[in-house]
């Protein structure tokens, strides 16, 4: 008769006595993972991508909804929604600093123990919380100047006070990030899938009830109504999926309940987030920097234009991007996984072409799918669904005709960000600091040229997209090439035994 797995399991489990396990939680989660596991579990590939495409295909879904209850609110206020997204922007440079450590840190379950992992989990919790909270009372402050830079003059004046509402949002996500790469890194994705399912779900009840041609009762819905609905169901959906995370680190053994929440938050844990976290900060604040430079410049051209390139932006880094989204998040897991184990090899071990296929085969398999999935995406939204998909969200002729040709311009370099996007993935999982020098090299020798060029040419709308499109598409297609040469140096210095592998 075949072994029953699960009957293995409990056997191993029974022989082993509390201290062992409270002592070594890495071992027990070894053995609840590892015996009997299946294809489409949370941590394995498959299931982890099943997992993290849930929790990016319903924000993506709503951030579409949004600008069709804007839109028939008052067609000239879509672009004012973009507000939210460039408070994320800036916020992004603090939650792409320690966040984005975790994979070099929480997700090296070989050399930490559970308890390490989750004091590291909770102590990154805690200061993105810190954070967002100073950032969004900066932003609600700066209100005003942050419109005369974001929001086009004409409805300027009526975008004030969305603004001040949206600036919060810059705690929520900080919260919401903290929590889903944390937990990620933890093999638990079903938390940011939480997280996401509360806040879409909510929202679109509720505008649904209050701002939608729906509405009940007889007020009239403003877009000042659909942002605090946002923002009170962006923070319910981060605190909810936060207790969830808590409610979900114990088990029981034998009826007894075996904590793995009693990592606290210590200076310890920051200053092992803080060295690789400072350099995630640095790549994240440079970039993120120029973009929002060229955005200004955007904005300053026409209305229209200006709500083009937030619906270009809707329907790009929306519905359409979340398969890369999600593979990214997949493969920075499972290489962090790899990564770490790789670390308890010798040294001969470490430099073979197995070791190397073992560390990059995540993002290898990301790489086929991605390209499986975008390239049709390409085609379908290129002659037949790009112009109307972009009048449905602005319902304006003009702006869905400019955002049609964006769309024909530049978007087969989306294909190449796809693809670099998981081949970036290995260095961000391994050597953080190849990771910042690939963006700095992309940054400062491409996109920085050209964000000068177009401050110093007499831009119109009419002529205005010749260049933006060269910085937006040309970035893409400069990174492809540059992330290729440096993956392959990586490999070479791997190979060779010359990549150190316990630095970052």
């Amino acid at each position: 008769m075949a072994p029953n797995p699960e009957a293995t399991r409990v056997e191993v489990l029974t022989r082993s006595t509390d201290a062992d396990l409270i002592q070594e939680p890495s071992r027990l989660l070894s053995l609840k993972w590892t015996v009997g596991e299946q294809w489409w579990h949370r941590s394995r590939y498959m299931g982890a991508l099943f997992f993290n495409t849930g929790a990016f295909i319903l924000p993506a879904l709503y951030g579409t909804l949004v600008k069709i209850w804007v839109a028939n609110i008052n067609s000239s206020l879509v672009v004012t929604t973009d507000v939210y997204t460039y408070i994320g922007t800036v916020a992004e440079v603090l939650n792409e600093g320690l966040p984005r450590a975790v994979w070099v840190t929480i997700a090296d379950k070989e050399a930490r123990s559970l308890n390490v992992r989750l004091g590291l989990a909770h102590t990154l919790v805690v200061f993105q919380t810190i954070l967002g909270l100073l950032m969004s009372v900066i932003f609600a402050a700066a209100a005003r100047t942050f419109s005369a830079t974001f929001v086009p003059h004409d409805v300027r004046e009526a975008s004030i006070t969305y603004v001040r509402i949206s600036a919060f949002s810059a705690l929520s996500s900080a919260i919401e990030v903290a929590v889903s790469n944390a937990t990620r890194a933890l093999d638990k994705p079903d938390v940011p899938l939480i997280i996401s399912s509360i806040k879409v779900t909510v929202n679109i009840i509720l505008d649904l009830l209050i701002i939608s041609k729906f509405h009940v009762g007889t007020w009239t819905p403003d877009i000042n109504m659909q942002a605090g609905i946002r923002l009170t169901c962006d923070m319910v959906a981060a605190v909810c999926g936060l207790l969830y995370f808590f409610s979900t680190t114990s088990i029981k053994l034998n009826g007894r309940h075996v904590r793995w929440d009693s990592g606290v938050p210590t200076v310890r844990s920051f200053l092992i987030l803080l060295k690789p976290g400072s350099i995630t900060f640095i790549e994240s604040a440079v970039r993120n920097a120029l973009y929002l430079w060229l955005v200004a410049g955007v904005v300053a051209m026409s209305a229209d234009y200006a709500t083009a390139w937030g619906v270009f932006s809707t329907i790009r880094w929306g519905l359409v991007m979340v398969p890369v989204q999600a593979l990214e998040a997949t493969t920075l897991a499972f290489v962090g996984h790899a990564w770490g184990e790789l670390k308890q090899r010798n040294d001969h071990h470490r430099r073979s072409w197995m070791s190397l296929y073992e560390v990059t085969r995540p993002a290898i398999l990301s790489v086929i799918i991605a390209i499986t999935i975008e390239i049709p995406l390409l085609i379908f939204m290129s002659f037949f669904g790009c112009k109307p998909f972009a009048f449905f969200l602005s319902q304006s002729d003009p702006v869905s005709e400019i955002v049609e040709h964006m769309w024909r311009t530049i978007d087969w370099c989306y294909i190449l960000y796809a693809i670099s996007t998981q081949l970036a993935a290995i260095l961000l999982a391994t050597r953080t600091s190849w990771y910042l020098a690939q963006s700095l090299i992309s940054n400062i020798f491409y996109v920085l040229p050209w964000a000068i060029v177009c401050q110093v040419v007499d831009l119109n709308s009419a002529n205005a997209w010749t260049y933006h499109s060269l910085v937006f598409g040309g970035s893409l297609v400069f990174s492809f090439v540059e992330i290729l040469i440096v993956d392959a140096l990586w490999a070479w210095r791997f190979l060779k035994g010359r990549l150190s592998i316990n630095t970052i």
